[in-house]
């Protein structure tokens, strides 16, 4: 019970970082080797505010998230605008996407190498137990879970129930029937591509108050929000919390049973297992 409750707690911050990205992938057909990284710079804000001010990083999300859609909005702008205008298809502007977003992941991590040092950073927030089943769990993973369940939940209801957020759902569906209906695609990819940087920065605030992150540690995070894309099926918002509590659950199954050093080799099992017999996706229909 103790393992299954803590691979919860860390899924759910998984799925949060996850969703950034599907956004990202399945809207605007961007896949982001960069997403890392805006995770990171979001936990060094909120390290910052609150080793500076001693601000909650749960307060700080509310200038996180508005900083992080604009620097992604602009960077869609200026970067992969003019690589959505020169592809012919779908696969040319993925990957012409990867190696754009690769090279600006070396940039990014260049930039806070230079403004915040390449010393690892953490801070000391919620850190107490809190007893739950008869087992303690640390205050800051509840809360960040917490958190991470609300920010998903708000999304999910966005993405269901809005006009703009239905509209998104049909360009990753079908991008030529949704221009034939008068959805504005490139506007509407570009907003996805920015809501999906602001949601992966807040993922970075949140899950800053327990774990210790550095300038390098954001190719970590895109591997795993990638296995969990492709697991839970690119555009899919069930999909892809599902996948990430399972990750989760995974995870602290093999650290605390076997050995924490093979976390990633059984991540990265559960990713092939999922492309040989689900390529499609958890929630994916196989298509004919």
């Amino acid at each position: 019970m103790d393992i299954f409750l803590t691979g919860l707690l860390l899924g759910g911050t998984y799925a949060l970082i996850a969703m950034g990205l599907n956004l990202q992938y399945g809207v605007a057909r961007i896949m982001n080797l960069a997403n890392g990284e805006m995770l990171v710079a979001g936990g060094f804000c909120a390290f910052w505010f609150y080793t500076a001010g001693q601000v909650s990083p749960f307060l700080t999300v509310a200038i996180v998230a508005p900083l992080a859609f604009a620097a992604n909005w602009l960077i869609y702008q200026v970067m992969l605008r003019p690589l959505v205008k020169r592809a012919k298809t779908r696969g040319q502007l993925e990957s012409d996407s990867i190696l754009a977003t690769f090279g600006l992941s070396f940039v990014a991590v260049g930039l806070m190498l230079a403004v915040f040092g390449g010393d690892y950073f953490n801070y000391s927030y919620l850190s107490r137990p809190v007893t739950f089943a008869g087992e303690n769990y640390g205050l800051n993973r509840v809360a960040a879970f917490c958190g991470a369940v609300v920010i998903c939940g708000l999304l999910y209801l966005w993405l269901n129930q809005s006009r703009a957020g239905l509209s998104m759902r049909a360009i990753a569906t079908a991008p030529a029937s949704a221009r034939l209906v008068g959805i504005s695609v490139g506007h509407l990819a570009a907003i996805a591509f920015a809501l999906g940087g602001a949601v992966t920065a807040t993922g970075g605030a949140l899950i800053s108050t327990f774990l210790t992150l550095d300038a390098s540690t954001g190719v970590m995070f895109t591997l795993k929000a990638l296995i969990i894309v492709i697991m839970g099926g690119v555009g899919d918002v069930r999909g892809t919390i599902v996948a990430a509590l399972l990750l989760g659950v995974v995870e602290t199954l093999v650290a605390s049973l076997i050995d924490p050093g093979l976390t990633l080799a059984a991540a990265y099992t559960l990713f092939i297992l999922i492309l040989l017999f689900r390529p499609q996706g958890l929630f994916g229909r196989r298509q004919t």
